[in-house]
């Protein structure tokens, strides 16, 4: 009996994201904790999906992914990336980029494997690890920059790394890959057994002018690496859990074995209205101006509080310095904050496996302007 209620996961407890949102929900706190925005989504995209379930759209879509939807990607990829990726082969639409990540660490991670993981990291890769048998191997970044030191990485490699995560633009550090960080990449993993997996769902929210450099672009790391898109974050939409995976022929046939036995398909009614959608460019090429514009406005109604604004080159997360405010832990700062200030964020220490801590709290700028007045007006009270 004493094997009846083994975990798989021991000392992984309920998500911060969970916990905060639900304090900001029993306390009537702004909630700039989870990363959703909460302004509506367009009415073209919602009305199509409801013509395609009306049409008949309703039933099982392909195991891969509704064809036109991977043609149409297809194409996007080549014109961003200056790629060429078959539709039917090497690429696979998914139940959210979650999904998609958790079953290339599925697929591609065996019993003893390391994977490396760069801190802060997105708190489902470290767990799809261990339920994989893998070993994390952690290299920490920290503020002001997160970039990453790759001699730090050569040196954690090991006959064992099976798996590099990646994660660009950067949740929650913000910081954007450059031509330099994939060729560093490529050269340290080059006549290696080691896959890359290019965490890259905030691939159309990035600022100043920069391009994205998603690692597709890159011939030298077509043969190992396989990037992970979202639509959800891509188009306001986080609850309708649906992304994609590309990669090249002989990874996504490993990967397609895992997703089969996963969720085998994905929702078909939306698969059919993305396609049409994503037909216009401009629904998701005007989204860094449009993103910039709030995270510059939020920014600029902090400019005479006590908070240091960190900078970020990308995704609709900014974090703030409370060093001059208190000097509390982060998590105990961050209770504190939405209980007595009404302002709910995320303790960056949360992004750490070993907790971390540098007096920064995660706040999300993906919010009505209305919601931001209201954040900053309390803000700047402290």
């Amino acid at each position: 009996m004493e094997n009846l209620y083994k975990d798989k996961l021991p000392g992984q407890g309920t998500s911060i994201f969970a916990v905060m949102s639900e304090l900001a929900r029993q306390t009537g706190a702004v909630n700039l904790s989870q990363g959703f925005p909460d302004f509506p989504v367009s009415s073209e995209l919602i009305d199509s999906i409801y013509r395609f379930m009306r049409e008949g759209k309703n039933q099982y879509a392909p195991m891969p992914g509704v064809p036109e939807l991977r043609a149409v990607l297809s194409e996007k990829i080549k014109k961003l990336y200056r790629t060429a990726f078959d539709p039917e082969t090497e690429i696979t639409v998914t139940a959210g980029a979650t999904q998609a990540l958790f079953t290339a660490i599925q697929a591609f991670v065996d019993k003893d494997d390391e994977v490396i993981v760069f801190e802060p990291a997105y708190d489902s890769y470290v767990p799809a690890v261990m339920l994989a048998g893998g070993k994390p191997v952690f290299i920490r970044l920290t503020k002001p920059d997160f970039s990453i030191d790759w001699d730090e990485v050569k040196s954690k490699i090991t006959p064992k790394t099976r798996l590099i995560i990646v994660n660009t633009p950067n949740n929650p550090g913000g910081y954007v890959f450059s031509p330099a960080d994939w060729k560093a990449l490529q050269e340290i993993t080059a006549s290696t057994r080691i896959i890359i997996l290019s965490d890259e769902v905030y691939e159309h929210i990035i600022f100043d002018g920069q391009t994205h450099e998603s690692g597709l672009k890159y011939p030298g790391m077509r043969e190992r690496l396989l990037a992970v898109f979202s639509f959800g974050k891509t188009f306001h939409a986080t609850g309708w859990k649906t992304g994609y995976a590309v990669g090249n022929e002989k990874l996504m046939r490993l990967f397609r074995k895992v997703h089969q036995f996963n969720v085998f398909s994905v929702n078909t009614p939306v698969q059919y209205a993305l396609t049409q959608y994503l037909r216009n460019e401009q629904n998701f090429s005007t989204l860094p101006a449009f993103y910039q514009a709030k995270r510059d406005y939020f920014i600029k109604g902090l400019e005479h509080s006590r908070w240091k604004v960190i900078p970020t080159r990308g995704t609709y997360f900014i974090l703030l310095d409370y060093s001059a405010i208190s000097n509390e832990k982060e998590y105990d700062f961050a209770v504190r904050l939405t209980q007595q200030s009404g302002v709910a964020s995320i303790p960056l220490s949360s992004f750490y496996h070993d907790a971390f801590d540098q007096q920064c709290l995660r706040f999300c700028f993906a919010k009505q302007q209305q919601t931001l007045d209201k954040a900053l007006a309390l803000l700047t009270k402290i």
